[in-house]
């Protein structure tokens, strides 16, 4: 078995090569093709932590693979991630365990991966603006990922700490070479962006209709079982797309509040949801109709995207011969 480390995964992953992998495994699970049940969590309601169970298998890449991350978000501010991942992977032809990887850096990844999927499927093709709502792993992730798809000439960062935003925005500016500005408020950020990447750990929602560009791109991957990230009348005036509706419109752990709530509240219905990822890949359904639309890719993640990952990251190392090779029996 190849054992892979938190900084071996970072450096073997290609964020233009799992784009392009996401995409193949967002139109397997559209298809029917994969297999992504949703996922199950044992809770730890004393830190209001969970651990979660991912398994997924993608035929387009050959990758069978199981996930065991935590959320913890009581860890914000310590050394530790909030969120901490394990993965096994897994031969897809006999079921001998191949792999193990850490998932950590493999999970901020494709996260951000789908994200930049969704902003090249749905933003308009001279998006330049971007908003970053947030300032943690994924805040980071995400300004580097949506950069790879779209010609972004300008971030603004915004976060509840302002130092962490300025901290954020310095670093982005000498990683990208682009001009990118810490902000006071969410509002600040979100005027006048092409895109906006929601990235927070928000009791109530950090983006909201009123502030909002018309045209906008808004992304969405932050978790919260006692709060929410989008509105109600942005989640009603968008074009909601999501990585699958079953994973998307299921109860917690797997489900979003963002969608889930609307629902129960009568806002809008389950038919609002527009399409998969994998559906505007195949053409089955359409993507953005004009250019003053707003379009909304809500994530929940699924157990394919890390399948994918997975599947990139130890093909990299095995030629690169990178990693430790352990027996079990």
């Amino acid at each position: 078995m190849l054992v892979l480390g938190r900084a071996q995964v970072a450096a073997l992953l290609d964020m233009d090569a799992l784009i392009d992998a996401l995409a193949s495994a967002m139109a397997d699970l559209s298809a029917g093709r994969a297999s992504s049940p949703d996922r199950v969590a044992a809770t730890v309601p004393d830190r209001e932590g969970f651990v979660a169970a991912m398994p997924g298998f993608v035929p387009s890449a050959g990758a069978l693979a199981s996930k065991l991350v935590s959320v913890f978000p009581g860890n914000a501010g310590t050394p530790l991630p909030t969120h901490q991942a394990l993965i096994v992977v897994f031969d897809p032809d006999t079921g001998e365990p191949t792999a193990l990887l850490d998932g950590t850096a493999l999970t901020a990844a494709r996260t951000a991966a789908a994200s930049a999927l969704s902003a090249r499927l749905l933003a308009r093709a001279d998006a330049s603006v971007l908003a970053v709502l947030g300032t943690g792993v994924q805040a980071r992730s995400h300004a580097e990922a949506m950069c790879r798809v779209r010609p972004v000439r300008e971030i603004r960062v915004a976060g509840r700490d302002r130092a962490k935003a300025a901290a954020l925005a310095a670093d982005l500016s000498a990683e990208l070479r682009l001009p990118v500005e810490a902000v006071a408020t969410y509002a600040e950020a979100l005027a006048g962006a092409d895109i906006a990447a929601a990235t927070t750990h928000a009791v109530d929602p950090v983006v909201r209709r009123a502030w909002l560009t018309p045209g906008v791109h808004v992304t969405s991957v932050g978790f919260n079982p006692a709060g929410r990230e989008i509105d109600d009348a942005t989640i009603a005036d968008a074009l909601v797309c999501v990585e699958s509706r079953q994973a998307a419109l299921a109860p917690f752990p797997a489900g979003s509040n963002d969608l889930l709530e609307p629902v129960r509240d009568g806002v809008i219905t389950q038919d609002h949801v527009h399409a998969e990822l994998g559906e505007l890949l195949a053409g089955s359904r359409p993507g953005r109709t004009s250019h003053d639309q707003i379009t909304l890719y809500k994530s929940v993640g699924v157990a394919v995207q890390d399948a994918a990952a997975a599947a990139l990251v130890v093909a990299a190392a095995r030629k690169q011969s990178v990693g430790e090779e352990i027996r079990l029996a």
